[in-house]
């Protein structure tokens, strides 16, 4: 046996080839290529050379069927037999087996996506280069976004990785595009998924970067476990900026930085795509993508989880919303002296600030809509209060709260 054939053997094995299909493969025994898959060296005996085959002279023309469409043994037993070959199924069977796995092992099927459809985001780590922020050097980390239709890109240096950051990133990057798809592909970043489970309607999302989502629309689609290759696009991008933008890069400060960052961007994507052989900024103009009609306010909005008992907490003290909302997520906005609690944008309970510990500031209206058992829930909760404070929504003019939201 040649030794390029037994390390052939062991590593179709790794790769999940059973010793039937290794056997059909080397024209062996499966006893055999069980032999030669767990040897740990080459094994010093030799191997008959495969005696010839029916199926050898119309190899090349089935390897070259097969590159154009996955077509079936019998189909391709079919094909052959318009071409006056005479052997059986199974040895065609057994022949188009190996090359699919062969091909299936070498190709991975390019990903094209129609506009306005999808984009792609990831983190790079620049891990030799540093930047003097509020009086200390701090590590660089790199956003990058690219739409998959257009391929227009976007990057942008921060100094963390927070949720925070990652939404604010995104809104500039959305800024820049002049909009959004319908859907957003990410790796498994703790940003965006807390906990993946095989399947993405089984795993949990990040909370406030589930908000931000829903605010504007789009879906974001988690990259299946293991399978980075569904988002090389973007991963091609990183690589592209190291060897690209990065190489001789001098720098005075992260606005400094950003400026060079985005003056690329315009550049690169002015500039035909080796790809789709267009240049992005032309390709945008049929991305179709939706505009940003409104603004989601990171720093100033607070998500609390709306309990049984119709309360929500801010700042040490309970707050009441409509009983409709019980187990939902609200955004809270503080201004002035009054809090407001909206969901999916639409204002939901107005309160005064309490700016005393461990008070309850309760609209009686919120708990008209309880059910029995809701209403003994919450009466209960209620009881065990040492202050309740009421503070009946008024009719007012609310439209400097939905500044806050929107601005």
């Amino acid at each position: 046996m040649k030794g390029a054939q037994w390390m052939d053997i062991r590593s179709d094995r790794q790769k999940g080839l059973s010793y039937v299909e290794l056997g059909r493969k080397y024209h062996m025994d499966p006893r055999t290529a069980k032999r030669y898959a767990e040897s740990p060296q080459k094994p010093e005996y030799t191997l008959s050379e495969p005696k010839p085959t029916k199926m050898d002279p119309y190899k090349q023309i089935v390897d070259e069927w097969l590159e154009e469409a996955p077509y079936s043994a019998l189909r391709i037993l079919e094909k052959l037999r318009e071409m006056g070959f005479d052997g059986g199924y199974s040895i065609v069977k057994a022949y188009v087996s190996s090359r699919k796995m062969d091909l299936n092992e070498k190709a991975t099927v390019r990903f094209e996506t129609m506009p306005g459809k999808q984009g792609q985001m990831d983190w790079g780590f620049f891990e030799d280069h540093l930047v003097y922020e509020d009086g200390k050097w701090k590590k660089l980390y790199c956003f990058l976004m690219i739409l998959g239709y257009s391929r227009m890109r976007y990057i942008e240096f921060v100094t963390d990785m927070s949720t925070n950051t990652l939404i604010r990133c995104h809104q500039n990057a959305f800024r820049y595009f002049g909009g959004y798809p319908e859907e957003i592909l990410y790796d498994n970043m703790k940003q965006v998924v807390i906990k993946r489970l095989l399947k993405q309607e089984d795993s949990t999302l990040n909370r406030q970067f589930e908000d931000f989502a829903g605010f504007y629309g789009f879906k974001p689609i988690l990259c299946r476990p293991y399978r980075g290759q569904t988002k090389g696009k973007v991963e091609r991008t990183v690589q592209f900026v190291r060897d690209n933008f990065m190489v001789g890069i001098k720098y005075n400060s992260l606005a400094d930085l950003n400026g060079q960052a985005l003056a690329w961007c315009n550049k690169v994507n002015g500039k035909v795509h080796a790809t789709t052989n267009e240049v992005p900024f032309e390709r945008l103009k049929k991305e179709g993508l939706s505009p940003l009609s409104r603004e989601y306010i990171i720093d100033k909005i607070n998500l609390r989880r709306v309990q049984k008992d119709c309360l929500i907490s801010y700042a040490g003290n309970q707050y009441s919303v409509p009983a409709e909302y019980v187990g939902k997520d609200v955004a809270v906005v503080a201004l002035d002296s009054m809090l407001a609690a909206y969901y999916e944008g639409k204002q939901i309970a107005l309160h005064r600030i309490s700016y005393q510990r461990r008070d309850m500031v309760v609209n009686p209206q919120h708990y008209r809509r309880l059910t029995l058992k809701q209403t003994m829930d919450a009466e209960n909760v209620l009881l065990e209060q040492d202050k309740v404070i009421d503070f009946p929504l008024k009719p007012s003019d609310l439209s400097r709260y939905d500044e806050v939201l929107y601005e």
